[in-house]
């Protein structure tokens, strides 16, 4: 069980941190039409043009940023990973085929996550030390996976929501700012997502399908009230031609499509209103000596 080691002052000052998940726009968790690769053939891909947002806005705006991509994008678009390099951004993994963690044996996220930092680092010839789940999909007998990451190299992990989510929920300790989470196999830095106070409950804004059901003055006005704030999207956030797959129900059609049209515009007046850092950026930042350990 993970407890808390102390309670210290994380940061001096505000934080918030911009990064991208990088998979196809039909890579949908929790759906049974496009959770094997072998399907994936039959949908169209649409990621090197959406990719072109993503890099329009960074260029435009003079960011950097962080992404997380897939073992699948590396080998099936090397392309875009050596453009995401070359333009001098982070680059961790995202898993290598955009399976949800609770679902895997250990030795199958081992497996996983070996292949996708091996693919990455093949193309672009520099360690990979930073790892994002799938969906948070972490869940409170997922504690293996910390020991898994360290094993493996990752430096940083950015997979816990310490909030229940569609797709996981990692509650055994709250974990709202950057900790150290420490393990039989070593020390692993987490900045996890972050929440906003509302009524009462924590909610997710700052990424994904929350932040396209937002209106922007809610997210602006949660933003600011946010010491901490890590955003997290995908190109499919962007796409407003992207097909709908069909099979999905009405409910997962709307978490999946809401918002997409008015998403690169919120996003768009986010960067210009706020400043924002890479994750290398943010850990440069941080007083690692002070902030919260959390123990396995």
């Amino acid at each position: 069980m993970l407890q808390n080691e102390n309670n210290k002052i994380l940061i001096e000052k505000k934080i918030n941190i911009l990064t991208f998940d990088i998979e196809e726009w039909f890579h949908l968790l929790d759906n049974k039409s496009t959770k094997s690769p072998s399907d994936w053939s039959k949908y169209e891909y649409r990621l090197e043009s959406n990719m072109d947002y993503i890099f329009n806005l960074l260029i435009d705006n003079k960011l950097k940023a962080s992404f997380f991509c897939l073992g699948w994008v590396a080998r099936k678009f090397p392309n875009i990973v050596k453009k995401i390099d070359k333009l001098g951004f982070d680059i961790g993994s995202h898993s290598d085929l955009h399976q949800l963690v609770y679902e895997q044996s250990r030795s199958e996220f081992r497996d996983d996550l070996s292949k996708s930092i091996h693919s990455i680092e093949d193309l672009i010839g520099k360690k990979i030390k930073m790892y994002r789940s799938p969906g948070f999909s972490l869940t409170n007998s997922s504690e293996w996976v910390f020991e898994e990451l360290i094993s493996q190299g990752i430096e940083i992990d950015c997979s816990l929501s310490s909030v229940k989510t569609f797709n996981g929920g990692f509650t055994n300790f709250d974990c709202f700012k950057p900790s150290i989470i420490k393990s039989k196999s070593g020390e692993l830095k987490e900045f996890p997502i972050n929440t906003y106070n509302f009524l009462g409950k924590r909610i997710i804004f700052s990424g994904g399908g929350y932040f396209r059901f937002f209106p922007y003055y809610m997210i602006k006005h949660m933003s600011k009230k946010s010491k901490y704030m890590m955003t997290y999207y995908h190109p499919r956030d962007f796409d407003t031609d992207q097909p709908i797959i069909s099979d999905l129900s009405l409910f997962r059609k709307f978490r999946a499509y809401y918002g997409i049209d008015g998403c690169y515009d919120k996003l768009d007046r986010l960067v210009k209103e706020f400043d924002f850092l890479s994750i290398t950026q943010a850990d440069k930042a941080i007083n690692w000596d002070i902030v919260e350990r959390l123990e396995i």
